[in-house]
């Protein structure tokens, strides 16, 4: 398994960090990718994947962040080129529910991260609350050669139907083991199989059986049982499929 989401600079998971790791390996997880969401918060994440093999790290600007942290697509690159094992951009996009930062300056943010990626041809790692047209008509506007990872995906069908035109990849999240989400099951039920991954979002998002706790990589099996019970593919074949995809995707193996 391959958690491809998550915040390892936030408590309690970068205090308890040995822990974490440990029941990682206990449930065999392979690989964690550690998401950026500020420029401030990038040295933790490169202290984090220096010192540790199996964990790498992305940098971006969280939506929520753009009204007082903007960067260039030059100055991200330069953030991202600054360490090997920062193998994404992101997270970032729209979040137009919580409205944190000014839309036109989400929007400039997205659009600045969406051209570091595209010319050092490596994922972009997609957030998007209540902005799903504007989200799509971004991405379609971009270059075809964009690589696209929807992270946390909880859109609609038709939304995930456009963003498959553009050959997106959608991540899995805790969301979908919870009893109300069962338009998002069904959305998953009709993705391929060669075009998910998996991920905790952790500290948050905790899947059932563990809503409530504080959210960690290792729980992300309860979401890869899930989703294997949606897809009616036996959890070790998944377990490959989804590594598989995140191998293909961050490191065109």
């Amino acid at each position: 398994m391959i958690d491809s989401h998550c915040h390892l600079d936030h408590e309690p998971l970068v205090k308890n960090i040995e822990d974490v790791l440990s029941r990682c390996k206990k449930e065999g997880i392979s690989k964690v990718l550690t998401i950026s969401t500020s420029s401030s918060g990038f040295p933790k994440i490169l202290e984090i994947v220096n010192k540790y093999v199996m964990i790498f790290g992305t940098f971006g600007i969280h939506p929520h962040e753009t009204n007082t942290d903007q960067l260039s697509k030059d100055e991200i690159i330069k953030k991202i080129n600054s360490n090997d094992k920062i193998i994404g951009v992101g997270e970032s996009g729209l979040d137009f529910y919580y409205n944190n930062s000014d839309k036109d300056k989400q929007i400039k943010s997205f659009k600045n991260h969406i051209d570091a990626a595209l010319e050092l041809n490596i994922p972009l790692i997609v957030h998007s609350r209540n902005a799903e047209n504007e989200t799509y008509e971004i991405l379609k506007n971009s270059d075809n050669n964009l690589k696209i990872l929807m992270h946390c995906f909880t859109g609609s069908l038709s939304f995930a139907l456009k963003l498959m035109e553009l050959n997106s990849f959608f991540s899995a999240s805790g969301i979908i083991t919870f009893k109300n989400s069962t338009d998002l099951q069904n959305t998953f039920k009709e993705l391929p199989l060669e075009r998910l991954l998996i991920e905790t979002d952790s500290p948050f998002l905790a899947p059932e059986p563990m809503r409530g706790k504080k959210n960690e990589p290792s729980f992300v099996r309860y979401t890869l049982k899930k989703l294997s019970e949606l897809k009616n593919v036996g959890v070790g074949d998944l377990d490959k499929i989804t590594t598989d995809n995140f191998n293909r995707l961050f490191f065109n193996k």
